[in-house]
């Protein structure tokens, strides 16, 4: 069973399950999400399952398949089989969002080696938290006391590097990373269910044409963190909670990471060699 353990000093908490030390790392070999792997024994267009090694009891963790090709990636896959991932994306938020037992569904994918992902091939996957979690919940408090929603707004044209239908892409201009990327719709919209059909194929259009971007700028598939927030599951209203995406590449350069260290993690304060507008201008134009 996993247990949430709090930091009496820093009030951080965390899911500790030491089963999950034992996830074995696999390759294009003995991949177990190629169709007649062992977590995809019939072939799939897309796919989600539990997680065989869950950070959460109870069902709450799923891993999803975006593609029955392992060689496959948001930039490769092509619109209809992207749009197919990103409503894979909205049934599972639907489904787990359902659950008496879950308040926040969160999607999110590690992509590549360098990013912690053990398998391959393109997936993702979504947690069926119990509550809402800390990063949300503290944009969601910021909207609500401002009294106004940044994403609304929109970011300075300087950042944007591509918009797609009703859906934008750019550069945050306090970007963790040095290549990051904050997607959302225009318009409010709260989570992917409430985007439409319509609305996620252009999300899947956006994915595509940006994450493309990304690996021809460093001349090979990146690694990188993405994450989606959405509204939460716990049956209130939530009128700030705004759809978006978040991606991260975790390189800096081609081959060399960017390091996530102990003067940030210490400090809570972060530092980025590269400006955002120069980021968004190399993205623009790749």
């Amino acid at each position: 069973m996993a247990e949430l353990r709090t930091d009496p000093l820093t009030g951080l908490t965390v899911a500790v399950d030491g089963r999950r030390q034992a996830r074995p790392r696999a390759r294009s070999a003995d991949c177990p999400f190629c169709p007649g792997g062992l977590e995809a024994p019939e072939e799939y267009r897309v796919r989600r399952f539990p997680n065989r090694w869950p950070a959460l009891d109870g069902g709450r963790c799923e891993v999803l398949l975006y593609a029955p090709e392992h060689g496959a990636s948001w930039a490769t896959m092509g619109l209809q089989q992207a749009t197919r991932a990103v409503e894979l994306w909205s049934e599972c938020t639907e489904e787990l969002g359902t659950r008496p037992d879950v308040g926040y569904v969160l999607l999110f994918e590690n992509r590549g080696a360098d990013a912690g992902a053990t398998v391959d091939h393109p997936h993702g996957q979504a947690f069926g938290l119990p509550g809402v979690p800390p990063a949300p919940a503290t944009q969601l408090e910021r909207s609500r006391a401002l009294g106004r929603c940044a994403l609304c707004e929109g970011p300075p044209k300087e950042l944007v590097v591509a918009e797609e239908g009703g859906w934008r892409a750019w550069v945050p201009e306090a970007p963790l990373f040095p290549y990051a990327l904050r997607l959302a719709p225009r318009v409010h919209l709260p989570d992917l269910p409430g985007a439409g059909a319509a609305g996620r194929r252009e999300l899947a259009a956006l994915l595509t044409r940006v994450l493309g971007g990304v690996d021809a700028l460093f001349g090979r598939p990146a690694p990188y963190l993405l994450w989606v927030h959405q509204r939460p599951a716990d049956g209130g209203e939530w009128p700030w909670a705004h759809l978006y995406l978040e991606i991260n590449v975790v390189w800096r350069a081609p081959g060399t990471p960017r390091y996530i260290a102990a003067g940030e993690l210490g400090s809570g304060m972060y530092f980025t060699p590269l400006e955002p507008e120069r980021a968004a201008e190399t993205l623009r134009g790749v």
